[in-house]
């Protein structure tokens, strides 16, 4: 189970990164976590870029809705969505790794 948190701006959800990846893309539940993939290596930021990339387009996210708030240079990473409730978050994520 994805461990979301609530906060005043909107939802924080973890994410545990998987640079330098094969594809793109969600590729689970790790710990608590959203286990997500990318092909950039984690190199001047290019890393967490395309992690804002890959939430925004697989769970119908706009870039503005998602920033990162801790973990610039970790593994283990903290995004704040605005604009969505948890619940609704849950089930963008649950519908994005059964179509996965």
């Amino acid at each position: 189970m994805i461990a979301l948190e609530s906060h005043a701006a909107g939802v924080v959800l973890p994410v545990r990164a998987h640079p330098g990846a094969r594809s793109n893309g969600i590729r689970g539940e790790q710990n608590g976590a959203l286990k997500v993939g990318v092909t950039q290596t984690p190199e001047k930021g290019k890393a967490n870029k395309a992690l804002i990339a890959v939430l925004c387009a697989e769970l119908d996210l706009r870039k503005s809705q998602v920033e990162l708030l801790s973990g610039t240079t970790a593994g283990h990473k903290r995004f704040l969505v605005r604009e969505i409730s948890a619940a609704e978050l849950l089930q963008r994520i649950q519908a994005a790794l059964g179509a996965g």
